[in-house]
């Protein structure tokens, strides 16, 4: 399945596109926590408990975009811890992100379209994803 149409699976199962509120009803953990000046967020999976870590020195914008993104790893690698990843050969932590990013941005997107004469840009920042990640629309 597409990141895409899980986006859209989700979407329609919870009837809303809040990550934060797709997390909840999935039971997943959200915590705000001070992750550093470098680190976004991350998920984790301990004891069969999912959780999404976020920076709480993040602006609002980039903070829900980072519940998306870990939403994604929730819904698309569930049971997989990605700090494990990135010290095992066995996966492609790159191809796990691109994943991640591509239902975040779907996610955020909803049932969006884009108005008649507006930019990719703009339409993208109308639906809360910042810059840097439009490259995964």
């Amino acid at each position: 399945m597409t990141e895409k149409r899980k986006a859209r699976e989700l979407i329609q199962t919870h009837g809303t596109n809040s990550p934060l509120d797709i997390a909840s009803d999935r039971n997943i953990v959200v915590l705000f926590e001070d992750l550093g000046k470098q680190t976004w967020g991350y998920y984790s999976y301990t004891n069969r408990i999912p959780v999404i870590h976020i920076n709480n020195r993040l602006r609002p914008e980039y903070a829900i975009y980072t519940g998306a993104h870990e939403l994604g790893h929730a819904v698309l690698h569930s049971g997989i811890n990605t700090p494990f990843l990135r010290s095992s050969t066995l996966f492609s932590v790159d191809k796990l992100e691109r994943q991640a990013h591509r239902l975040a941005v779907h996610l955020l997107i909803g049932d969006n379209e884009p108005v008649p004469g507006e930019s990719r840009n703009h339409f993208l920042k109308r639906c809360g994803i910042p810059d840097e990640f439009h490259i995964f629309y």
